[in-house]
């Protein structure tokens, strides 16, 4: 079985249309979104009615969440004040231009996605989370340490 994922788009509609132009040839079993559909970039609209028209299965990523509610705040990680201050250019753009089909769409975002599969004898499943199970905006860098990492995954 193969299954494409997909996260972070930020409104970038010529990416998402190499992104399905290069799946379609792959031709996937499934295909899911972990979240991120709009920020940053110009055509949210047109990025999010893309996944609405596939159908596609996705997941509130941060961006989403705070776009759908009309929030002045992404939930982002900004590390500089150079960075926060991009940042909400970009999230009051954004909500300056969503269309209110797309918006609403964003708010039925769900936060996880749970997926069991059977193979064979196996039993295999699946959390498809943006961020952490924790919490969408919770950011697990590689450096995280390993026993946290478990801990996060055993309470999910």
């Amino acid at each position: 079985m193969k299954i494409a994922l997909f996260s972070d788009i930020h409104a970038n509609l010529p990416v998402l249309e190499a992104f399905f132009e290069d799946v379609d040839k792959k031709k996937p079993d499934s295909i899911y979104c972990l979240g991120d559909l709009v920020g940053y970039n110009i055509w949210p609209n047109q990025v999010t009615h893309e996944i609405i028209k596939r159908r596609i299965p996705t997941i509130a990523g941060n961006y989403d969440f705070g776009i759908g509610r009309m929030s002045n705040e992404c939930g982002c990680a900004y590390k500089t004040d150079m960075e926060k201050d991009m940042g909400k250019i970009s999230i009051g753009f954004t909500n300056s231009i969503m269309q209110d089909e797309e918006r609403n769409y964003l708010r039925t975002l769900p936060t996880h996605i749970k997926l069991e599969f059977q193979l064979n004898e196996d039993k295999l499943n699946l959390l498809l989370v943006h961020g952490s199970p924790r919490k969408i905006n919770e950011y697990l860098f590689e450096d995280r340490d390993e026993k946290n990492l478990l801990r996060i995954m055993e309470q999910a």
